[in-house]
């Protein structure tokens, strides 16, 4: 029998799918989540987000959608997932075998971007939210749309109210400007759930050296984004998401760079992957190329569990 391998994935957007496919499910479908095909990894998280694109009509119809899909799913499934909101619940979930499932929001305007709105995030079991994604919002501008405006008064003080709830603030898709206002308010972990080195891959969705020296200093995570597009030019494969673990290692990052492959949320793979079960390959090469297990399971697991106990 092959070793189980420990996985803490930080972001894939299966919900969002599931809103064009809905005749498919978390298992058996034909996407890049499928609980179906999970079975080398144990034990297992996902962090699972809400998103939609803000520019296009009915927005916060679709999230609702997808909030009320990810319960019927969790609902089917209730023998293999369990919705959590702590740590606390995925280790319960892991004692019965189960793959713990969080739940984040791509984009905080998909929701709300007023404090009553967070209140409700939260009471929704939400542990996680992405300030922006592409599109500015009333909270900051994005690494896309308006990416030289920082966090406003109300971004500011939204950042504080997260934190007071003992969310996780996820800088992926943020301004740079956005992102240091972050960091000079922050006084817990803050994460890049799927986000890459800008050093390796000059793109503004991943971070500068800087930016992750700041996420090692506040003891929060970097997850090594599968998108083609954050990760080389040209044919892209294996070698350039090991660029990406190389340069984050060789800043100190062991213990702050982790997993969120962007699952269902990527037009394209490397070569070779094709969907979460691909990590069992990165794993397993690690190993042969005398990576110490200790480093793969913290990037593979640890890393991300760690910060979770925040919540």
């Amino acid at each position: 029998m092959q070793k189980k391998i420990p996985l803490f994935d930080g972001h894939c957007d299966t919900l969002s799918r599931l809103n064009y496919v809905p005749q498919e499910h978390i298992a058996g479908n034909s996407g890049h989540w499928d609980l179906d095909k999970l079975g080398r990894f144990g034990p297992q998280a996902q962090v699972m987000s809400l998103f939609w694109d803000s520019g296009k009509p009915f927005t916060k119809h679709m999230v609702k959608q997808e909030l009320r899909t990810f319960k019927r799913e969790v609902s089917i499934y209730r023998d293999r997932v369990a919705f959590c909101t702590n740590m606390e619940g995925a280790k319960a979930a892991w004692k019965e075998n189960k793959v713990a499932l969080f739940l984040s929001i791509e984009g905080a305007e998909l929701w709300g971007c007023t404090l009553d709105d967070l209140e409700k995030a939260y009471a929704a079991g939400v542990r996680i939210i992405n300030l922006t994604w592409n599109h500015a919002n009333a909270l900051s501008g994005s690494n896309v749309e308006e990416p030289e405006r920082g966090l406003s008064e109300a971004g500011r003080a939204y950042v504080q109210r997260m934190q007071k709830l003992h969310m996780l603030v996820d800088v992926s898709h943020l301004s740079d400007q956005g992102f240091w206002d972050v960091m000079e308010l922050t006084k817990m972990p803050v994460i890049a759930s799927h986000s890459n080195s800008r050093a390796v891959q000059n793109h503004p969705r991943n971070l500068t050296d800087e930016m992750f020296t700041a996420i090692m200093k506040w003891h929060g995570v970097a997850g090594l984004n599968v998108y083609t597009d954050f990760l080389g030019q040209g044919k892209v494969t294996e070698d350039d998401l090991l660029r990406h673990l190389e340069h984050f290692l060789a800043l100190g990052g062991s213990r702050a760079v982790a997993l969120g492959g962007d699952w269902d949320g990527c037009r394209s793979l490397p070569e070779g992957y094709t969907g979460i079960w691909s990590w069992a390959n990165l794993y397993e090469w690690l190993l042969r190329e005398n990576y110490s297990e200790e480093l793969v399971n913290d990037l593979f697991f640890h890393n991300f569990a760690r910060v979770m106990n925040k919540l």
